[in-house]
């Protein structure tokens, strides 16, 4: 192991060893709040370790038009981060605005984004680290995004748990959520665990930098910028007092499972139901949010006529026989429409340009795998679900076919699919397999 390797590993070792120390400390006294953190953000380790993670993300970069690559080939890693080092130290620090882009959603709409320069990734990074394990040890278990070790796949396992027992879902949608959290109330749940009054400076300094949009910079008075790193803690911190709530007195009307600002309440009878949607309408008030009535639904799980969307997956009870002739219902998690329509997409993206010709057909396929590979990890979990995704596998295979005809200047452009298969099957991943 190289110098730079150990340095990196040995960073990497303090910065979990502080995460676990502020975690316990968090744990064993619920109501503590922590006074001396500030310190904890620029010190070397840390920032050097914030460092490598902002790099190994990649990304664009920010207002200022600096990118990683920039700072990893011409201005230097090592004088960047000394500046940043000093400017933290000495309290100079000052974030940029963000600049605002827009991607596509699943609906036809733009989600916008915000997208800070390199160094204040680097320093929100850092102080992620130093205050993610304290709100942590207050997270609820029903919570599962953007969270250490948790992931949607469990959020999705509970709803098959809970879904032996319950019959009705409510299926909540916030309307623009990390758009309308309100600063102040933020500040307040922060300071709760927060005494270090330059910790909440900063991150006061972040929800204040303002949006760079068509040369303008705005300043809204609500919301955190989707896009920056800390932005996620931030809305947990903000929706755990929900969940708490929830925990303390509500839960007895059912189970509520969180990833990020999408919910759903699992519930046994239709009342429990009805009494919970009340609850939550007057939770998000409180909070200054409130819910979409168009994408928000109240499902009736008992059979196979209804089912309900949520983290890219529709999930219904399929009919199943078993001995004696008897049908159960089973829930069960198949790619949602437009998840498969997402998928055709970025494989026809990726195999139709006119360039690609001149690739041979296997260095194509060994490029496309790539992709499939991360929708099989995260789409095939179910036995059913891989009848869906089999279809996605048929795709694939036609767009091998026309990119095989067209190499060739083959009239027929679905000819041959049996050629094709014959030359790149033993390649392919496969969805269903």
């Amino acid at each position: 192991m190289n110098v730079r390797k150990m340095t990196n590993y040995t960073n990497k070792v303090k910065a979990q060893e502080l995460w676990k120390t502020l975690y316990l400390c968090a744990k064993e006294s619920p109501t503590r709040r922590f006074h001396a953190l500030y310190d904890k953000i620029y010190r070397p380790d840390i920032l050097w370790e914030a460092w490598q993670r902002v790099k190994r993300k990649k990304g664009s970069g920010g207002i200022d038009g600096q990118t990683i690559e920039q700072i990893v080939d011409g201005y230097g890693e090592k004088r960047f981060m000394n500046e940043l080092y000093l400017e933290l130290k000495e309290k100079r620090y000052n974030p940029s605005p963000v600049r605002r882009t827009y991607i596509p959603k699943e609906n036809g709409k733009k989600r916008p984004l915000g997208i800070p320069t390199i160094k204040d990734r680097v320093a929100q990074m850092a102080t992620k680290m130093v205050i993610e394990p304290i709100f942590e040890a207050d997270f609820q278990d029903c919570s599962f995004g953007f969270r250490p070790k948790r992931n949607a796949h469990q959020a999705i396992a509970r709803i098959r748990k809970e879904s032996r027992k319950c019959f009705w879902v409510v299926d909540v949608d916030i309307q623009g959520y990390f758009d309308n959290i309100n600063q102040k109330k933020l500040m307040k749940l922060l300071e709760q665990r927060i005494s270090d009054r330059r910790v909440l400076k900063l991150i006061r300094k972040w929800l204040e930098a303002g949006i760079m949009e068509e040369g303008k910079v705005r300043n809204p008075l609500t919301g955190t910028p989707q896009g920056g790193v800390i932005s996620p803690l931030l809305a947990n911190i903000y929706l755990n007092t929900m969940d708490r709530l929830w925990q303390k007195k509500f839960s007895h009307l059912g189970e509520i499972i969180r990833y990020a600002d999408d919910f759903v309440i699992m519930c046994k009878t239709k009342k429990q139901a009805m009494d919970s949607i009340q609850v939550i309408l007057a939770i998000t008030k409180k909070l200054d949010l409130s819910i979409n009535r168009d994408k928000s639904r109240l499902v009736n799980i008992w059979d196979d006529t209804e089912g309900f969307d949520f983290l890219g997956f529709h999930h219904r009870k399929f009919p199943k026989r078993i001995k004696g002739g008897r049908t159960i219902y089973v829930m069960s998690h198949i790619p949602k429409k437009t998840a498969m329509k997402k998928m055709r997409m970025k494989i026809k993206d990726y195999t139709e340009p006119r360039y690609k010709l001149l690739m041979d057909i296997k260095d194509l396929v060994r490029g496309l795998n790539r992709r499939l590979q991360g929708f099989k990890n995260y789409y095939a979990i179910s036995p059913l679900g891989k009848k869906w995704l089999n279809r996605i596998d048929w795709y694939v295979l036609e767009r091998l076919t026309l990119f095989y005809n067209k190499k060739r200047n083959n009239r027929k452009k679905h000819g041959r699919l049996r050629d094709v298969r014959n030359e790149v099957e033993h390649l392919l991943v496969k969805l269903a397999s």
